[in-house]
């Protein structure tokens, strides 16, 4: 089928003017002013902005964790990604403790072919790593798994010990791959939980109130003095506080190859959500927990003075009535993780461009160029341009749209609760197109499972070094960053 996008806002990274996208097969084929061409499908984007189909590189579909397993299918899921935007998303394969990470992307090959709506890739989590397996990480590079992800936290589970991290970073850093780190002291806090829970604290506020944000920037310094000595790249997942960024801008201006995301949760949601009234507050329970407020002005600015790289959603839905129910009398059995695969594009541009916290060119580096580039997809994914894969997206910047569970525009993924049930917003998907195919149109569904396909990710493709560190230093020197946040304490 050939599309003909006539009319609109052609926004990209580093663009913003108005044109004609002329859609040949998979790939953008032209981009004009006033293209006549013939086409089967014709889009006019009057008034709308046409935007890069978001990239999400932080989701867990049917991921196993605390004797459940979250709701979303890689059907559903991607299914759900599509309605709000995003027509990439890099999922996660665990790999068991003592096999092959090789058997554990077998598995999760099984579990997303043929079923996704939008393109997929994977990282791969890796729990054990000796010598002897080092090999298997060039192995899975050549499978297009570019990225490993290693754990600080869930002791007994899925934490690595220093000396594994160092060991896969310094192989990563030899063969052009990344490492990602859940950067926190997950050995301390399960000290912290023991003492909650023998003092009888069983609320769910108490998942927050033992996981300080001092231990995610412990995390955060221990992975990034071992990726400078490894001489590696690292990306730091979910960064959720100022404590944790202020050892990123620091490791960055010392000239390390570091990236990190934050998430929408920690940019729009706070520690008071916890306070909810019954066993509501379990609906945020997720890792890192939210924050007191006063972090969201700092991770805005981080945005803005590109520290970070990304915002990805850490989509890890569990539902509340037979799965967070799990811990009504032990906040630690609550399955940790939350809903916001669906809802990111338009939080962001709301939240962010709406009221003026980033720019509009900053909007698409953030939700889908900037994750492309490191992850290897770029410029497959994360740009509109001739030859590049046509994930688009016609986007009505002026649509407004209340987030709720009860409103079907806003609620496909398979959980029985919204995180930003009620939020308001300014800008809404209204059709998107994944290579090529027409999958969404003015909120209907048009596509089926199988659409998506298995992307094979190129080499590590982050920011040159120097120039990162330039950027840093100069952010700290005029951010005031060295006392600003006492006040808020």
């Amino acid at each position: 089928m050939t599309v003909l996008i006539k009319n609109g806002r052609i926004v990209t990274a580093a663009d913003d003017y108005n044109a004609d996208i002329f859609i040949g097969g998979e790939t953008v084929s032209l981009i004009g002013r006033n293209l006549e061409i013939d086409a089967d499908h014709v889009i006019d984007a009057t008034g709308k902005l046409v935007i890069p189909g978001g990239v999400d590189p932080h989701t867990h579909l049917e991921m196993p964790f605390g004797g459940t397993t979250t709701s979303d299918t890689f059907e559903t899921g991607t299914r759900a990604a599509a309605f709000g935007g995003t027509t990439t998303i890099v999922d996660f394969a665990i790999q068991t403790k003592g096999t092959s990470t090789l058997e554990a992307l077998d598995s999760w090959h099984g579990k997303a072919a043929g079923r996704t709506a939008i393109d997929y890739g994977f990282h791969m989590v890796i729990t054990d790593m000796p010598e002897e397996r080092l090999p298997e990480m060039r192995r899975l590079s050549d499978e297009g798994v570019t990225s490993y992800k290693l754990f600080m936290a869930y002791p007994g589970v899925l934490l690595s010990d220093d000396g594994t991290i160092f060991r896969a970073m310094r192989k990563a850093g030899e063969d052009g791959t990344l490492v990602c780190m859940h950067a926190e002291n997950g050995i301390v806090i399960d000290e912290l939980v023991k003492i909650a829970l023998s003092e009888g604290h069983i609320e769910p506020k108490y998942h927050a109130l033992t996981r300080p944000t001092r231990l995610e920037a412990e995390g955060a310094h221990r992975a990034l003095a071992i990726a400078e000595v490894a001489r590696a790249p690292v990306y730091l997942v979910h960064l959720s506080c100022f404590d944790a960024l202020e050892q990123l801008r620091m490791a960055q201006a010392r000239g390390v190859m570091a990236h990190a995301e934050t998430c929408p949760q920690y940019l729009l949601l706070d520690v008071d959500c916890y306070d909810e009234p019954g066993f509501d507050g379990a609906k945020y329970v997720l890792t890192p927990p939210l924050r007191e407020k006063w972090n969201q002005a700092e991770l805005w600015g981080g945005l803005r003075t590109s520290a970070l790289d990304v915002i990805s959603t850490d989509h890890c839905p569990f539902c509340m009535r037979d799965q967070k129910a799990l811990g009504r009398d032990d906040f630690s059995q609550i399955p940790n993780g939350g809903p916001g695969v669906e809802n990111r594009m338009s939080l962001i541009y709301h939240r962010g461009v709406n009221h003026g916290n980033i720019s509009l060119n900053r909007f698409v580096e953030l939700t889908s160029t900037s994750p492309a580039k490191i992850f290897g997809l770029f410029p497959k994914k994360g740009t509109i341009a001739v030859g590049s894969d046509a994930d688009i997206v016609v986007f009505d910047p002026d649509r407004e749209e209340t987030i709720s569970l009860h409103n079907p525009h806003t609620h496909h993924m398979n959980i029985d609760y919204n995180a930003y049930e009620g939020t308001k917003v300014r800008g809404f998907t209204e059709t998107v197109l994944s290579r090529g195919r027409v999958i969404i149109d003015k909120g209907n569904y048009l596509g089926r499972p199988g659409d998506g396909a298995f992307v094979k990710r190129g080499p590590y493709g982050g920011l040159h070094a120097s120039s990162r560190a330039a950027a840093t230093s100069i952010a700290l020197s005029t951010s005031g960053r060295l006392g600003a946040p006492g006040a808020h304490r």
